[in-house]
């Protein structure tokens, strides 16, 4: 006769709320992250700040506690070879679909750190992980994926927080990227992050500095009980 498996949970312990330093210290690092791309140094990054990264990046939240991530590190300089004509292929593509004048400022802009980077990580996410029926996944199946983006987040606060500058490369045709790090077809391109110590970074938004867009006020985007507008 089947039995329900006893769950050996540990208590929980005292909630407590951090001090005013630590608040502040979160902030500033969400406030100074940035998407890094033409300020790398070549220095290699230190093992065991790496390591910190990823396990920032592993302690992410994931739905039915699946942890589908798996990060790919990419080191070899012919393999970021491949990957950089992929991106480069693509952009041109990107390019081609703004107007005149806007394509002009886009192929200005730097979009990537693929080559001058020390380290590239692909981060992906195996949507078999956990099995066929994934709680909290039951009626939404990009949940995975959600999760994943979480693994993300932390690690670029994570990186910053060490001084190590993090980009998202996101101008791939997706089957590329796939063939060159040769992805099982159960398992999804996330990201495609370029990591390394910096020069220097942009005061705000590299895409603000330049005027390509600006932030939106806050105030604008918050909505009470229903969509409003």
């Amino acid at each position: 006769m089947y039995q329900e498996p006893k769950l050996s949970t540990p208590g929980p312990s005292p909630a407590r709320a951090f001090s005013e330093t630590e608040r502040k210290a979160l902030h500033d690092i969400i406030a100074a992250r940035r998407d890094v791309r033409n300020e790398f140094l070549p220095d290699d990054i230190d093992p065991e700040a790496l390591r910190r990264v990823l396990e920032a990046a592993h302690a992410a939240p994931s739905v039915g506690f699946m942890q589908p991530w798996n990060f790919i590190l990419l080191r070899d300089a012919e393999q970021r070879r491949r990957v950089h004509d992929a991106f480069a292929a693509a952009n041109e593509e990107a390019a081609q679909m703004f107007e005149a004048g806007r394509r002009t400022e886009y192929r200005a802009l730097k979009l990537e750190g693929i080559l001058k980077a020390p380290l590239n990580i692909a981060v992906t996410c195996d949507r078999t992980r956990g099995g066929k029926v994934v709680l909290g996944r039951t009626h939404n199946r990009d949940m995975d994926l959600f999760s994943t983006v979480c693994a993300v987040q932390n690690m670029w606060l994570a990186a910053r927080a060490e001084g190590i500058g993090m980009g998202w490369v996101s101008i791939f045709r997706p089957e590329d990227l796939r063939a060159i790090l040769r992805l099982p077809e159960h398992v999804e391109i996330v990201a495609y992050l370029c990591l390394g110590y910096v020069s220097e970074l942009f005061d705000g938004p590299e895409l603000a500095a330049r005027g390509w867009r600006q932030r939106l006020e806050l105030d604008s985007l918050i909505m009470n009980e229903r969509w409003e507008g």
